[in-house]
């Protein structure tokens, strides 16, 4: 911690002396200037925590000095302790005018002068205290309200022509049930209502997703297993399976629900990470959605799974589509991937999805893509009893 800076203005240096004598074994650090304008000159250098100044002074007394360092928006909270002879309640006022915060009497008496400084540098301790925290606090505000302004923006922008798709295959099918009913056989009706169901439940699926994200978003940094409602998911993955076999049961239900479990191909080291079910769950559901949305049938899907170095690192590669060096640079919440060529298949939530969860475990991220040839996702997580310490170090190793 440095030493409190303590300024001492007199035009008589062996002033300055029997002040230094008295303070000197006390921790701080002590300057001097003869007159006012070399102080005011020297306060940026010395950066005082506290002045010690004389009122009788040839030319511009101390008083003027006290209103003139005042006047500093800069300097204005940092004590001025008034030494002086003077003993008028008028000649006080004036002092107290100028914006000295306390006095000393001359001669000055050692025990008093330590009790003023030591008094009026705990007040200025106590307020740098707070302007910290109101600075701290100024920009976590500032953060935040750049945060939800950019939000309020894509929501404007992107939320309604995300829901709007499978809402209108709701709407347009019950529309058609209810003007065509009578005319239509139970066959036809039955894929209106499939078709109303699908989209019902894409429909569903979107929410989540936002809500997925929203959660995220909320938590920020503070993720850590088990520190939300997913208690029981998190006890089975601990005492049921462990957690590369999760990744492989998820996996492999996707490859399923896509029909492309042929294509699905997974290789991941058995290992136990220190990252909550439900969150791990997020993930593997929103890379692996995306790889097999994004590629075509009859091409490989690899689930690559390794602990080295005290973390857990994952790769998901795909033989599909790719993305733009730009893409990448732009994935966001909101970002559509090739909305106008593949229509309203999206992305961007769910890689950012995926992407907010590892690290808001401390891991590394990363995509890499050829353009109409590949793409790859690398993760990093923390094993159950790894330190989060070698997380970032790995992330200049990312393909071997």
């Amino acid at each position: 911690m440095n030493k409190p800076s303590i300024l001492v203005i007199d035009d008589e240096p062996d002033n300055f002396d029997v002040i230094e004598a008295f303070l000197t074994e006390h921790g701080y650090e002590l300057h001097y200037a003869s007159s006012g304008q070399e102080a005011i000159a020297t306060l940026d250098t010395f950066r005082p925590d506290l002045i010690l100044l004389d009122v009788m002074m040839p030319g511009i007394d101390g008083i003027e000095i006290c209103r003139q360092i005042k006047a500093i928006p800069k300097w204005q909270v940092v004590p001025i302790i008034m030494a002086t002879a003077l003993s008028s309640k008028e000649d006080l006022a004036r002092c107290l005018q100028a914006g000295a915060d306390d006095f000393i009497s001359k001669p000055v008496n050692a025990v008093e002068l330590r009790a003023r400084v030591h008094s009026m540098l705990r007040i200025k301790q106590q307020y740098d205290r707070i302007e910290s925290y109101s600075k701290l606090q100024r920009n976590t505000i500032e953060v935040l309200r750049g945060n939800l302004q950019e939000l309020r923006g894509n929501l404007a922008a992107s939320l309604p022509h995300e829901l709007n798709t499978p809402l209108n295959g709701v709407l347009v099918a019950i529309k058609l049930l209810m003007e065509t009913s009578d005319d239509l056989d139970s066959e036809s009706i039955r894929e209106l209502l499939d078709i109303s169901y699908r989209s019902a439940c894409r429909l569903e699926s979107l929410t989540q997703r936002f809500l997925n994200y929203f959660d995220l978003e909320l938590a920020g940094t503070s993720l850590k297993p088990d520190s939300s409602d997913d208690k029981n998911n998190a006890k089975f993955a601990a005492d049921i399976l462990s957690s590369s076999l999760l990744i492989e049961y998820w996996a492999t239900a996707i490859a399923q629900q896509t029909e492309r479990a042929e294509d699905l191909i997974c290789q991941i080291e058995n290992t136990e990470l220190a990252v909550s079910c439900k969150h791990l769950q997020w993930m593997i559901n929103e890379l692996l959605d995306n790889a097999f949305k994004f590629s075509q049938p009859e091409t490989p899907v690899t689930v690559r799974g390794e602990c080295k170095e005290g973390l857990f690192h994952l790769w998901i590669r795909d033989r599909g589509r790719g993305m733009t060096a730009e893409q990448i640079a732009n994935i966001d919440a909101f970002m559509q991937f090739e909305r106008r060529t593949y229509e309203q298949q999206g992305s961007g939530l769910g890689l950012k999805i995926a992407q907010k969860a590892v690290e808001s475990y401390g891991g590394c991220f990363v995509i890499t893509s050829v353009y109409h040839q590949e793409t790859t996702v690398y993760l990093t997580l923390p094993l159950e009893t790894s330190s989060r310490d070698n997380i970032m170090m790995s992330c200049g190793e990312l393909f071997n």
